[in-house]
């Protein structure tokens, strides 16, 4: 073993640079250079043996051991060169020059030198190329058909007759040509077991990767079909590699995405990379508390080889799930940050004249008074405008109180005290409050309310806000000679309060955004009536906070119908520091779903 570590060592000393980073090019080469090495060495070791026993030698053995001084520079070639094939064109040359000389003048095809003829194709099968092996056997076969001719037109020298020294040399021929073909046998069985260690140590390197890849590699056949998934699909998808061979993939993948994995697949198999994302079925994990749903997929697919038409394709799979929910989440928050811009600005569009115009009320009026003398203001003149500065504070009052009462409502700071009360006495109360501006409008108020109405558990004053609010509105968009009716009736355990107009209604791409702050339908400069657009969110929010539910149903000039339904025994949460319960106001309905949406994936993964 020592020895032969020696030598393998000095065998890799003399390998040219290009085969020491390659086990099997590196084999190879060991594999050419040792075998010519050694028997020159040997040859020319035993000549002086061959020398005293023989006597002086003749010019064809001087030849013969000179030309053995070839396989030891044909590795010298490929020391210096790495040329693989081009060294054994040459042995193959080398060799067969020297069985030609040897054979032409110790008997042509009948010399015991023919037999190694046989040996140069072998001795080429060592490259693993088809182009060497079919140049050393036509090389062999032309030197046996030169032998042959030569022999039959008797071109070649007479041998010896000695019969018994022919037998010899044929014996010594057909054994060293055995011995040398063992050799090759030897080192062809040699690469071929490095060939299978090394094709095995890259089968446990591919298959590590492929277990303990994240991403999930496939192959597909032009039709799509799976024909090879790694083991990362069980853990992305729950299933096992065979069930989805075939096209248990592609039936995994979501209806509305499967054209786009198609199409992907089509264009990679014509040549040209893709990328695509979809969904995928996945199954439910046992023990993960993982449920069946849909993940989203990244694929990249390429074809396996470039240049062959309609090829197979090879894709990676990666689970971009987590990317996209958090893509969701900034779109949502965009989607929040754009519409608390738009309110900015509806705030500031609406203030702007909601506040403008009772302060140049108050502050007109109030000069006019201070300089009265100078005016001549009568007691009457002078008791209208103090009034007039009145109703402009109060109205600026209630502006404020609503934009207070939006702010602590969005924040979660509105605060209501439940309480027992009844609910008809309130709700008459309401609409007393409002007869006289109903009258002045020239709008019929109708009241439509059962007196075994029941006591209800709730805020009296959020529920005057909300009646209020609800029958104003419907006061102020209603014109003259129309009606508004409001009735409150018990359906289970709820409360459900109606007002109806026959007002102006409302489009029906305005009903989704009825009760955001500052917004009223129609725009701006379309309106024809006062408002700051605060009256149904606070009624929103106060019905949000009892738990109650608000429709609004509207046609554009034909009439609003508002329905509240308020819980008869509403029973809040309390607050950790007091006896009063703090509630924040119901989301919209599209972004509740949004956000279970997202939490539901963010979960899942």
């Amino acid at each position: 073993m020592i020895v032969l570590s020696i030598i393998r060592d000095c065998l890799d000393a003399l390998l040219h640079p290009s085969a020491r980073y390659d086990a099997l090019t590196r084999a190879r080469h060991r594999a050419f250079m040792a075998p010519r090495l050694l028997g020159s060495l040997v040859a020319l070791a035993a000549f002086p043996i061959y020398l005293a026993m023989r006597g002086a030698p003749t010019a064809l053995e001087v030849a013969a051991f000179a030309w053995l001084i070839a396989p030891i520079l044909l590795s010298w070639f490929l020391s210096r060169t790495g040329r693989y094939e081009g060294a054994h064109i040459l042995s193959a040359l080398a060799l067969a020059g020297l069985v030609m000389i040897v054979a032409i003048t110790t008997g042509g095809i009948e010399s015991f030198a023919a037999v190694w003829l046989i040996v140069v194709p072998l001795e080429a099968a060592l490259s693993a190329s088809r182009r060497v092996v079919a140049f050393a056997s036509a090389l062999a076969l032309s030197c046996a058909a030169l032998l042959i001719a030569l022999g039959h037109f008797h071109f070649l020298p007479v041998p010896d007759s000695n019969a018994a020294l022919h037998s010899v040399l044929m014996g010594v021929g057909v054994a060293s040509a055995t011995l040398y073909a063992a050799g090759l046998a030897v080192s062809a069985e040699s690469l071929a077991r490095t060939s299978v260690a090394l094709l095995y140590v890259e089968e446990d390197r591919y298959r590590l990767l492929a277990r303990n890849m994240s991403d999930v590699i496939s192959r597909h056949n032009r039709n799509g079909a799976v024909e090879f998934i790694s083991p990362a699909a069980e853990a992305m998808l729950g299933a096992s590699g065979p069930r989805l061979t075939g096209h248990g993939l592609f039936d995994r993948v979501h209806v509305v995405d499967r054209p786009a994995y198609l199409t992907a697949l089509s264009d990679a198999a014509r040549g040209s990379e893709q990328r695509v994302e979809f969904r995928l079925r996945r199954d439910a994990v046992r023990g993960q508390n993982i449920s069946a749903d849909f993940i989203w997929v990244e694929m990249r697919c390429r074809p396996l080889e470039q240049d062959s038409p309609e090829a197979e394709v090879v894709a990676v799979m990666r689970d971009v799930t987590d990317r996209k929910v958090q893509e969701q989440a900034l779109e949502l928050a965009r989607t929040a940050a754009e519409q608390a811009d738009a309110s900015k600005t509806r705030f500031l569009a609406t203030m702007s004249h909601e506040l403008r115009t009772p302060l140049n009320a108050i502050i007109g009026f109030s000069e006019m008074i201070v300089h009265e003398e100078a005016m001549m203001i009568d007691a009457a003149r002078r008791k209208e405008y103090a009034q007039l500065i009145n109703d402009s504070g109060q109205h600026l009052l209630s502006v404020v109180n609503g934009i207070l009462d939006i702010s602590k409502m969005e924040t979660g700071n509105f605060e209501i005290s439940p309480e027992p009360f009844a609910p008809r006495a309130a709700l008459l109360h309401c609409c007393n409050l409002l007869a006289l501006k109903a009258r002045d409008n020239g709008v019929d108020v109708i009241t439509r309310a059962a007196e075994d109405l029941p006591v209800m558990n709730g805020d009296p004053r959020a529920f005057k806000q909300i009646a209020l609010n609800l029958v104003a509105n419907a006061i102020k968009f209603t014109e003259r000679g129309g009606s508004v009716t409001v009735s409150a009736e018990v359906e289970g355990a709820r409360l459900m309060l109606c007002v109806t107009d026959t007002g102006v209604g409302i489009a029906a791409e305005d009903l989704a955004r009825i009760g955001d702050p500052f917004f009223q339908a129609g725009k701006t400069y379309q309106r024809k009536h006062e408002g700051t657009g605060l009256g149904l969110s606070i009624v929103k929010g106060l019905v949000a906070l009892h738990n109650g539910e608000m429709n609004v149903q509207s046609t554009v000039g034909e009439g609003t119908t508002v329905t509240v339904a308020l819980p008869l025994d509403f029973a809040p949460t309390l607050s950790p520091s007091n006896n009063i319960a703090t509630l924040k106001p119901a989301l919209r309905p599209e972004s509740q779903d949004q956000v279970h949406q997202v939490k539901k994936r963010a979960q899942a993964n």
